[in-house]
């Protein structure tokens, strides 16, 4: 289906919903007005895969498979990649946004802490608290002496020394 066709097989407010995920449209929302679009056109997506695999399903008997039955089913699935281009776009924003709130609530609470003068005993804000914040190393390893793993050891160790005690008595 060309994208002429397919605009002319959308309702208004399928269209509607469309043009509010262009970009420069989506640059103007906010992050909580980015996951109420997000959550409308991931719904309009859901809506159309599904009728596009209940009719295609339908056919399955008569054609022989989900993809034989695509081309008498090429609408839905065409709204259906529509919406998928779309819910991408409007993902990628989301992301965005909340990486950017994620950064600026950040600066406000370490600003917020060096302001009060910090928590400790003397007021005194931590040396560390103002320095950026250090890549993340390998670490330690978890113990390995846990109760759990003990026993499993145990029960190994038993087990290989009655399948040997039971080769030695051949």
């Amino acid at each position: 289906m060309t994208s002429k066709s397919l605009v002319s097989s959308l309702t208004e407010a399928e269209w509607l919903l469309l043009a509010e995920t262009k970009r420069a449209v989506l640059a103007d929302l906010d992050e909580d007005e980015l996951l109420t679009l997000h959550t409308r056109v991931r719904r309009a997506r859901t809506k159309y895969v599904t009728q596009y695999r209940r009719a295609a399903s339908a056919r399955v008997a008569d054609v022989g498979g989900r993809g034989a039955a695509r081309p008498k089913n090429r609408r839905a699935a065409d709204k259906a990649e529509a919406f998928e281009k779309a819910l991408a776009r409007v993902s990628t924003a989301l992301a965005a946004a909340a990486r950017t709130s994620a950064v600026e609530l950040r600066t406000l609470r370490l600003a917020t802490a060096r302001d009060k003068g910090g928590t400790g005993p003397d007021g005194v804000v931590d040396d560390m608290a103002l320095a950026p914040p250090r890549a993340k190393g390998k670490g330690r390893a978890a113990s390995t002496r846990t109760p759990i793993a003990r026993k499993n050891v145990a029960a190994t160790k038993a087990s290989g020394a009655r399948r040997q005690a039971k080769r030695d008595s051949r």
